[in-house]
């Protein structure tokens, strides 16, 4: 389907494609599946780490929340929706209140809005958030047996009306291009599910990069087939537009070295959790999605944080993106009925007297961060929240 200046004006369209609830790995069954897509990597990193010398110097820990925020999933009416999205202008400023990383900046959200859930209203209101300096807004899509050009044309048309309609978006300070970061529906990047649904598009990785895309922030998958062979990374993948999945390897980013291939990603953490185990003897897997049922923890930061997910030669600088499908009511309760807020008084005590700093960032920061890492920067990470995206 081709999006007309008409159809973005529309009220959006519920579609069978639109992501489900996740197949989360802490159901009951669920924990062994597609393990062999990334097991072997893991079993490989944990040995690394066990053999890794201690970090030297104060750490730091940038901490994400990437929301694939869908106000009309599971067939929501426009009223359920909108309320879906009161709920969070109302209680985003009563959960950030007072809370304040090691830099003295606030916790601030991540909204990856869907494409095809586009609402002038609900875009306007997430906008006001933003300009409070609470959150800041991302592209989302979900799509099926797209063909590159419709792909190409539609993100081009949805980045502008974002950037021109409702002044969302970041650019390049230097260029002036506006720039985005991109969650993929169904996890299907790059048209990685075996069976070729929810994607279509195998120069995909490309097309993000020629549309303005900054970086990839929708992995890990597991324990969906989407999931990459590499894990717990910040790294380039480079496109081969003859066949699907070609972020399934990549090049780490390093200080001192410049880009690679086609697009960054910028991956959460995934690992195996031993202190949560299916019937007494399995791991559960440690997915990083939080929500009802599923709510952050101090032992899951923990976890999250010892996946040392970093740029090679700046280990000191700790990145920990988790995501979330904050819309959902069983969600945005999680968030708002005190477990989010109890979880971020902890994290922040937990920060002082583990003896690390903390530092809530967005999507746009966690990647003005990483470049500015590559590109050999020390010292303080929070000084380089804006380093090339403003």
């Amino acid at each position: 389907m081709r999006y007309s200046d008409v159809s973005i004006a529309s009220p959006p369209v519920q579609r069978p494609y639109l992501e489900p609830d996740r197949n989360n790995a802490h159901r009951p069954g669920a924990w062994h599946r597609n393990m062999h897509r990334w097991i072997v990597p893991y079993l490989m990193g944990e040995l690394k780490k066990s053999l890794r010398k201690p970090v030297q110097g104060r750490l730091h820990v940038m901490f994400c929340v990437a929301d694939h925020f869908e106000p009309y999933t599971r067939g929501a009416s426009p009223g359920q929706a909108e309320k879906r999205l009161k709920r969070w202008t109302t209680n985003l400023p009563l959960l950030a209140e007072g809370i304040v990383g090691s830099d003295g900046k606030p916790y601030r959200h991540t909204f990856f809005y869907p494409r095809e859930q586009y609402s002038r209203t609900m875009l306007n209101r997430l906008a006001e958030i933003c300009r409070a300096g609470l959150a800041e807004v991302e592209i989302h899509l979900h799509h099926d047996n797209a063909a590159s050009e419709e792909l190409r044309a539609d993100l081009l048309h949805f980045k502008r009306f974002l950037r021109q309609g409702h002044g969302l978006l970041s650019a390049d300070k230097n260029t002036g291009e506006v720039k985005y970061a991109f969650i993929h529906g169904n996890w299907a990047l790059d048209n990685s599910r075996p069976d070729g649904r929810y994607c279509g598009v195998n120069n995909e990785l490309i097309i993000l990069k020629e549309t303005g895309c900054y970086a990839d922030f929708t992995l890990p998958s597991a324990p969906s087939a989407t999931q990459t062979a590499k894990i717990n990374s910040i790294y380039y993948a480079k496109d081969n537009p003859r066949r699907p999945r070609s972020h399934n390897t990549g090049i780490d980013v390093r200080t001192g070295a410049g880009p690679h291939g086609d697009l960054l990603l910028i991956q959460g953490p995934l690992a195996l959790d031993w202190k949560a185990r299916k019937k007494g003897i399995l791991p559960g897997i440690e997915n990083a999605e939080i929500g009802g049922g599923r709510p952050p923890t101090i032992r899951r930061f923990d976890l999250w944080k010892r996946q040392h997910i970093s740029v090679a030669g700046r280990p000191e600088w700790i990145f920990i993106k988790v995501h979330c499908h904050g819309a959902l009511e069983k969600n945005a309760d999680m968030f708002f009925q005190g477990e989010m807020r109890l979880f971020l008084q902890h994290l922040v005590g937990h920060a002082r007297r583990s003896g690390f700093s903390l530092h809530f960032v967005t999507a746009r920061e966690m990647y003005n961060i990483i470049k500015a890492a590559e590109a050999g920067e020390n010292g303080d990470p929070g000084a380089y929240r804006d380093y090339v995206l403003v």
